[in-house]
């Protein structure tokens, strides 16, 4: 690496010295000289490149202090720039100089310069004479009409798009040799479907004939170094949305990356639209998508389920996943992460999260579903989709614990009275219930906050959610288990004196157990849940919490059901003042131990 750094900077001063000859002569011989030279000058560019865009726009000039003497020199020689590699190599470098936020006066009048030796490169090499007389004659300097140029230049052709969209492509191989766009390299590409000349512009089948798909993918391949300028947005709009008749996908992978990274980073802002058409036509770009949201919720602080609803919204996969192909690849992902991590109650509380974020998109899109439930959730019943669907907002509170009943009994029939193994077994329909938190979750409240016997639909679900794996004889004794604690809780509830410790023995904490099993996690929530909603429980919720917490992942899974449940709380309204205020100081308490 070292070497290299010194053979460009070798390389760097004597193209700095050539382009100078060149630039200060216009003889035969000058000529002659760039034609020869230039393969050499356009692998520099290729070298420059590559070390300019690992670096930020202050570093290239602490570097380079003259680089954009050297950029300019190169884009107003027509000999360099009438190939279009090099133009395209010199496009790229000059968007490397770009201060994306600019900080002073200096930078915003870098980018100023940038952006006009770009519109120079796009714009045609020599104006046409009458061209250059009127727009002198209206008072315009070309400084000033380049940018207006180029503007309305992407406008004309972002909107012959939409019009090939609607009408189809002509996809024949015609002759367009009358045209010459292979003479004229760049130029032909971008100048001749734009150029201001009026007779083109009002020669539709002129536009229709030149828009075949390998126009497109060259469109789409020049476009890739401009994607972050803002008068670019509507090509790259009507691009993504734009579809043709052809077999395989017509634009460049390369244009789709570029697309995603930049927005992404949120270097550009394009429709919702164009957003799902471009997740849609190119895969890959879908899942980095996933993939940069999963990097910004392990490196943001665990168990913030509002700090995780802000990243989500912000990723726009709820909004895109409203399409059933999106929402199928997204939903998988989830599905690995899950398994990779076991289970882990993160991944179960963004499923949530995102699953909620999802909904209320679906909802504000459209009322009603624009496509059939089973394009979302093709391995489970409609009738148990729908019935998880409900909001519980939307169910009156009386008829909470007869809904949760009914989501058992769909739940048990799909579980138990199906051959394992298959795509609808145990771990399917546990996969689809975890999804919505606001039934998931409110299954241990119900049972705490009842005198009645406890249901055994409502013991049944409660065992599976929290562990699907086990045999119908597994939680049987699961249920067995539970049933008995909640008998003592109950009982305690109506204590006059309670204590931590005869909580925790009520509930079989005190035993070698290992606390990582799913029946002790079960066990565990509950007597936070009673701790919360029991008159006596908030007196002992330290002690019980510190005689729970005697590992971190133990502080974790207890700071994780806290701010779960306020999340829900807040959501659906249904905290008491007292309990709502014991939970947030005991999450703040917990929170700075770790």
């Amino acid at each position: 690496m070292a070497q290299e750094s010194v053979d460009l900077s070798c390389d760097y001063q004597f193209w700095m010295q050539k382009l100078s000859v060149w630039d200060q002569a216009s003889t035969l011989g000058t000529q002659q000289d760039t034609c020869v030279h230039l393969a050499r000058f356009q692998e520099f560019l290729r070298k420059m490149y590559e070390a300019l865009k690992e670096m930020d726009s202050n570093t290239i000039f602490e570097r380079f202090p003259t680089i954009d003497q050297l950029l300019a020199k190169a884009c107003w020689n027509p000999f360099i720039l009438a190939y279009d590699e090099s133009q395209k190599i010199l496009i790229w470098c000059l968007c490397c100089l770009i201060n994306k936020e600019p900080q002073n006066s200096r930078q915003s009048k870098l980018n100023s310069w940038v952006q006009g030796v770009l519109s120079h490169i796009l714009s045609a090499l020599r104006f046409d004479k009458e061209v250059a007389l009127f727009t002198q004659g209206l008072g315009y300097a070309p400084i000033d009409y380049y940018p207006g140029l180029l503007k309305n230049m992407v406008l004309s052709l972002a909107s012959e798009l939409r019009e090939n969209h609607l009408n189809g492509f002509n996809t024949q191989r015609r002759a367009l040799s009358s045209f010459s766009y292979h003479q004229d390299g760049f130029r032909s590409k971008i100048h001749v479907f734009l150029s201001p000349s009026s007779k083109l512009l009002t020669k539709r089948h002129i536009y229709r004939e030149l828009m075949t798909p390998e126009r497109l993918a060259s469109l789409s391949r020049v476009c890739v170094p401009l994607i972050t300028l803002p008068d670019v947005d509507p090509l790259v709009e009507a691009l993504l949305v734009c579809h043709g008749h052809e077999p395989q996908e017509i634009l460049q992978p390369e244009f789709f990356e570029a697309v995603n990274e930049a927005i992404l980073l949120k270097k550009i802002s394009l429709p919702m639209s164009a957003v799902v058409c471009l997740w849609l036509r190119h895969l890959p770009s879908l899942e980095k998508a996933m993939l940069h949201l999963f990097e910004k919720l392990i490196s943001s602080e665990r168990n913030c389920l509002r700090r995780i609803e802000c990243f989500i919204k912000d990723s726009s996969l709820p909004q895109a996943a409203c399409h059933p192909a999106i929402f199928r690849v997204v939903d998988e992902m989830f599905r690995c992460a899950l398994l990779e991590t076991d289970g882990a109650p993160e991944i179960i509380a963004t499923i949530q999260v995102f699953m909620q974020c999802f909904l209320e998109a679906l909802e504000k899109e459209n009322k009603q579903l624009r496509f059939a439930l089973k394009t979302y959730f093709p391995y489970t019943s409609p009738s148990l989709a729908m019935v998880l669907l409900q909001d519980p907002q939307d169910v009156p509170r009386g008829c909470w614990l007869q809904t949760l009943k009914h989501i058992s009994e769909l739940l048990r029939e799909a579980v138990e009275d199906q051959t394992h193994g298959s795509r609808g077994g145990p771990l399917e329909s546990w996969f689809l219930f975890i999804h919505f938190g606001g039934w998931a979750e409110m299954v241990a409240e119900q049972l705490l906050r009842s005198a009645a016997e406890p249901p055994a639909a409502l013991l049944w679900l409660l065992a599976f959610y929290y562990s699907p794996h086990d045999g119908r004889q597994q939680r049987a004794q699961t249920m067995v288990q539970v049933k008995a604690v909640l008998g003592h809780l109950l009982a305690m509830s109506r204590s006059s004196s309670l204590s931590a410790r005869d909580l925790q023995t009520a509930a079989g904490q005190d035993t070698e157990t290992d606390p990582r099993a799913p029946a002790q996690q079960l066990i565990r929530h509950l007597l936070l849940n009673f701790v919360l909603w029991a008159p006596g429980g908030h007196t002992i919720a330290r002690d019980v919490i510190t005689l729970m917490a005697h590992t971190a992942e133990i502080t974790h899974e207890i700071i994780g059901f806290l701010d779960q449940t306020l999340y829900r709380w807040d959501r659906l309204g249904i905290e008491s003042p007292r309990s709502g205020k014991l939970a947030r100081e005991l999450l703040k308490e917990l929170r700075t131990q770790v």
